[in-house]
């Protein structure tokens, strides 16, 4: 299916490059390469800003680029257009790669903050080019530049030029979605912090997109400005470039691979209409209608409800398909009496602007056995679980991981380790089906292809109890489906260490029954758990040890008969000192 998809488009690009044989008229060939040119901008923004969730007004920076590199090798230099333009897409990518590698490494620099960040890039960009021999003030003039011959007259070297880079782009389009980049990048849109414990390089995943849609961007550029023959800073950067393309975008379904082309038809078509008909004004104010109809009544595009029907029935297919698979039976292992210690913290501390939230913490967890975590609200056991995922950095201390100092790692590689986690209040990613939401962390935190993560996924979920619900999305689910996707996604990358924030919360007596039976299933097969928990009653069914929290220092661990009755630890519940007969 998916290769039959790629096959249709390369037909589809070679049955509209014979046009310009086909005597069609000069005109339409420019009318067509106006529609491909808004068409490559929007699919190439929607290749990174649509799928990450990183809305950028900034496009035109990147477009500004290829046609000032054009502008300069060609206009300046007199050298060949085609190898300029490889090389025009490739300065547009190295500029978006040095501007995400400054700007992704600020934590807080997201949403509308990166939009107008990067808006802000392209006045900066335009200001220089207007002010240095790049440009200098007067534009520059391309007419001496040889337009290649790969077609019968000029407007069809054009048309097929862009008709190239429009195929190349949707190929690149459907590749993305289909993909565990994708899949990567679909989730830092939904919730990035979450994506990246559960196994995701965001910081890398969001590079590598927006190199892809910077030199595509660059691409496009380069090529207009032969198509222009007279580049200037105005016109090239202007504000409008970014506007349009993020226009296209939303209104096809930025969510589809698709969708950002269909925009461009739209609104491409609709400014010709009104153009032609000499009622340009009347058209912007079309355009801004359309813009405000979509946001208030098709907030996911034309194509968003058919991209979701889509991500329901490839959760199916891969479903149906794995149903007859035998299943791994994992193997019910030996508890030993002496173990290895598997993590160790030593002296570990957390601090929030002065706040301690976690104190000199030296605690260890051994293999195969169920660590509680107990403690009052706000004693650091949530911390300590964000601490040893890499969610937070440690202030200070050490935490140590089958013998491998993990301090300094980030969430996404200590994910890769084997250490996964659930969260207190269920964290699935919104517009990735069930099934998705656990072949992600199979494939990111699991370190495995997407065909081996898709088993991975849908015997996960046959463990907890969820295959048939793989191509629901998570608002379809019950809070307790939810609690047991995060268990799902936790169990999927078959992890050494896997902590358990308060899973039992908010369940009913039966659901936690089925939970605590679960949590038995898998430690019975060899996964070490850290249970942080205040069903009490539970807690002792389950931990072979406990761990006792107090203002983010340990005061006290050992058997569950034993710490339960420790004076330090009834202060803490009690609020009042036990007495001593």
């Amino acid at each position: 299916m998916r290769r039959s998809s790629y096959g249709l488009l390369l037909l589809a690009g070679i049955l509209f490059a014979m046009l310009p044989w086909l005597a069609v008229p000069a005109f339409w060939q420019s009318f067509l390469y106006i529609l491909f040119y808004w068409g490559v901008l929007a699919v190439s923004w929607n290749l990174f800003s649509g799928v990450s969730g990183y809305f950028s007004f900034g496009h035109g920076a990147f477009v500004g680029v290829g046609m000032y590199a054009v502008a300069h090798f060609c206009g300046h230099l007199d050298m060949e257009f085609l190898p300029v333009l490889i090389l025009a897409g490739f300065l547009a990518g190295l500029f978006g790669l040095g501007i995400g590698a400054l700007v992704f490494r600020v934590h807080n620099v997201r949403g509308e903050l990166f939009a107008l960040l990067t808006l802000a890039v392209q006045f900066v960009i335009a200001t220089v080019v207007l002010n240095t021999p790049i440009d200098g003030g007067p534009g520059v003039y391309l007419n001496s530049v040889a337009i290649p011959k790969i077609g019968p007259n000029a407007a069809a070297a054009f048309y097929l030029m862009m008709l190239a880079l429009l195929t190349l782009s949707l190929i690149a389009a459907k590749w993305i979605y289909s993909s565990k980049l994708g899949l990567g990048l679909s989730a830092i849109h939904d919730d990035e912090d979450a994506a990246e414990v559960m196994g995701v390089p965001t910081y890398q995943s969001k590079l590598v997109g927006l190199f892809l849609s910077t030199y595509l961007a660059g691409m496009a550029g380069a090529i207009h400005a032969l198509f222009v023959s007279y580049v200037t800073a105005s016109e090239t950067f202007s504000v409008a470039v970014p506007l349009f393309v993020v226009l296209m975008s939303v209104l096809g379904g930025a969510r589809h691979w698709a969708g950002p082309l269909l925009g461009a038809i739209v609104i491409t078509s609709i400014q010709y209409v009104f153009t032609v008909g000499d009622s340009a004004l009347f058209g912007k104010m079309i355009l801004g209608a359309i813009l405000i109809m979509v946001i208030l009544f098709i907030p996911n595009g034309l194509l968003g409800n058919w991209a979701r029907s889509q991500a329901k029935s490839n959760a199916r297919r891969i479903v149906d398909s794995l149903k007859d698979l035998k299943r791994t039976v994992p193997a019910v292992i030996t508890r030993q009496d002496q173990k290895a210690i598997l993590l160790q913290t030593h002296g570990l501390s957390k601090s929030f602007s002065g706040i301690k939230a976690l104190q000199d913490l030296d605690l260890e967890i051994y293999e195969g056995e169920i660590l509680g975590l107990l403690g009052p609200n706000g004693s650091g056991k949530s911390t300590f679980i964000n601490v040893i995922s890499g969610h937070y950095a440690a202030t200070s201390g050490t935490k140590v991981f089958a013998g491998q100092d993990i301090t300094q790692l980030s969430a996404h590689a200590i994910a890769n380790k084997g250490i996964t986690r659930t969260y207190q209040t269920p964290r699935p990613f919104n517009e990735l089906t069930v099934l998705d939401n656990t072949r992600l962390v199979a494939a990111y935190a699991g370190n495995v292809s997407l065909d081996d993560a898709n088993v991975a996924a849908y015997e996960a979920l046959c463990q907890v109890g969820l295959e048939d619900k793989a191509d629901l999305l998570p608002s379809d689910l019950n809070l307790h489906q939810r609690k047991f996707l995060e268990f799902a996604r936790a169990l999927a990358a078959k992890p050494k260490l896997l902590m358990l924030d308060e899973v039992l919360s908010g369940l009913t007596p039966s659901e936690i029954q089925s939970a605590v039976a679960l949590i038995q299933k898998i430690r019975s097969q060899g996964t070490t758990i850290l249970f942080v928990e205040h069903v009490m009653s539970a807690v002792m069914a389950l931990a072979d040890r406990i761990a006792v929290l107090n203002h983010g220092q340990l005061i006290a661990k050992g058997l569950p008969s034993e710490v339960m009755r420790h004076p330090e630890v009834i202060t803490a519940y009690l609020g009042k000192k036990a007495e001593h007969a």
